[in-house]
Parts: structure tokens; C-alpha cells; sequence
């Protein structure tokens, strides 16, 4: 069962679990996906697969971060941005992140920050480009830390505007809508490669809806076919098929491009 309606979606994970069905899940939302983990030892015991945070970001975020890590000797830092929304309720839940409380890993300890500071301005692919980010109460830094335990920080921060922020804590102004258009994910990875220290930089541009129907359908796809343990599941994690579902997305038509100078090529 693939679960791509509003979150939360731990309550509805419990029961198919426990009725013999694996799940695949689409949320984004903070308190679903740390619901969604403590459901472990529901999982194994149906000898059923959550597959956890299966869309741009996260899932695709974990996916990058993982592929990247081989090119360095270590990695300690992941750096997520995002841009866009796949729908209203994406962008409804985009909208209460810029009112809650980000969270962080930061040197063996979570940290949270309020939600829509922290301005950092962060190149996308283009058509995006440029555009100031702000820290939001979302899951990849709790994904991304469950799958590559290691890591001393992660972060994640979300394009946002002056009016984005000032309204964050008021209903939605202009009702989202229905198709979220072009948006984009920036991944960012620091750590050692010999005795240098290093960065690689990789991005996407593309429809937000497109790009989380991929990976959810790919992840779907693994659970059928007996590619994922039993369990709860990040994607980029150990005992996920990480290689495999980034080069079907790919295949599927997902163009990553790499930073290399002063362009994303």
C-alpha cells in the first residue's frame, strides 16, 4: 500500500502492518515520520516493510546523500534545500513548517531553531536558480541521520519569501494549487576524501509531483519484489536497495546534475 494522501499516516501504517501489508510512505511531516519509526517492531513482526519518507524529501534527499558519500574517504556533513510543492496538501504542510520549530543534528545532539530563520541563499538548477532558504520544521534531518547514523550535522532549510514567513502562523492566503509546477532539490555533502577536506554539490529541477510519484513508485516496486528487509525503512539506509532505486528513477527520466565551478551542468 502506497500511502500518498495527508499526513499523518502512522495510525493507518499500524493497522495495514498489522494486517500483513506492506507500506509506503509519502509524508513529510515531522511528528508522522518519528511515529512512523517507533513502528520497528510492529513491521518485523508481520515480517512487512514501512518503507518511511518515499518523495523528493525526503527519499530522494537520502538516496543522493548516500550515492555521494562513496566519492569521499569519510562524510560528516549533509545539507538539504528544497524548493516547490507537489499539491495543496504539500504546500499546506510547507506552510506550517514556516511556523514550527526546525530540528537539526548538530555534533551528536538534536537542535531546533525557530522555523523561518536562518536565511542562506542556495543555488538550484536552473530554471530555479537562486533563492533564499530558511530552516523548517521538516523531516530529513531525522531521515537522513536514521540512515547514515554517522554524520555529525545534518540540516535541511526551504525556499521561502518575506510573505511566506510574516503569514506562516495564518491560514493560507491563496488557496495552493493543484499541481505544485517545477521545484527542486539541493543536496550537499562535506567530509574528507584522503587528507583535503571535501564538497560535492548535487541538484534537480523538475515537477515536485513527478519527482515524489518515482520514488514512491520505485520503492513499491523494491517492496514487491523482495529488495527490502522486513522492518522500518529509510531510503539511503544500510539495508535498503539505494544503488538500485536511484538508477531506475534515472532511467525513469529524473535528470541529477552536479555542481562543478561556477555552474550546474
Amino acid at each position: 500500500m502506497v500511502l500518498a494522501c495527508p499526513a499523518p499516516h502512522a495510525k493507518a501504517a499500524r493497522r495495514l502492518l498489522e494486517a500483513g501489508v506492506s507500506v509506503v510512505s509519502c509524508s513529510d511531516d515531522l511528528d508522522d515520520t518519528l511515529a512512523m519509526l517507533d513502528l520497528d517492531a510492529v513491521a518485523r513482526q508481520a515480517r512487512q516493510t514501512l518503507v518511511i519518507g518515499a518523495t523528493m524529501s525526503p527519499g530522494l534527499s537520502g538516496l543522493l546523500v548516500r550515492t555521494m558519500s562513496s566519492q569521499f574517504s569519510s562524510v560528516d556533513e549533509a545539507h538539504i534545500a528544497i524548493h516547490g510543492t507537489a499539491g495543496p496538501a504539500c504546500a499546506q504542510q510547507h506552510h506550517r513548517a514556516l511556523a514550527g520549530q526546525s530540528i537539526g543534528w548538530h555534533d551528536g545532539d538534536w537542535l531546533r531553531r525557530p522555523a523561518g530563520s536562518g536565511r542562506e541563499l542556495c543555488w538550484f538548477p536552473d530554471p530555479v536558480g537562486p533563492r533564499d532558504c530558511y530552516r523548517a520544521e521538516l523531516a530529513d534531518p531525522v531521515a537522513i541521520h536514521q540512515a547514515l547514523p554517522d554524520l555529525l550535522r545534518v540540516t535541511v532549510r526551504m525556499s521561502a519569501n518575506r510573505r511566506d514567513r510574516l503569514t506562516a502562523r495564518l491560514p493560507m492566503l491563496t488557496p495552493p494549487h493543484a499541481e505544485g509546477g517545477i521545484g527542486a532539490l539541493r543536496v550537499e555533502v562535506r567530509g574528507w576524501h584522503g587528507d583535503a577536506r571535501h564538497v560535492e554539490v548535487v541538484g534537480i529541477a523538475d515537477r515536485v509531483a513527478h519527482v515524489a510519484g518515482l520514488v514512491a513508485a520505485t520503492a513499491a516496486r523494491k517492496v514487491i519484489g523482495g529488495e527490502f528487509s522486513s522492518g522500518v525503512r529509510v531510503l539511503g539506509d544500510d539495508d535498503s536497495p539505494n544503488a538500485a532505486m536511484l538508477n531506475d528513477v534515472v532511467e525513469d527520466g529524473l535528470r541529477i546534475q552536479e555542481f562543478v565551478g561556477s555552474a550546474l551542468g
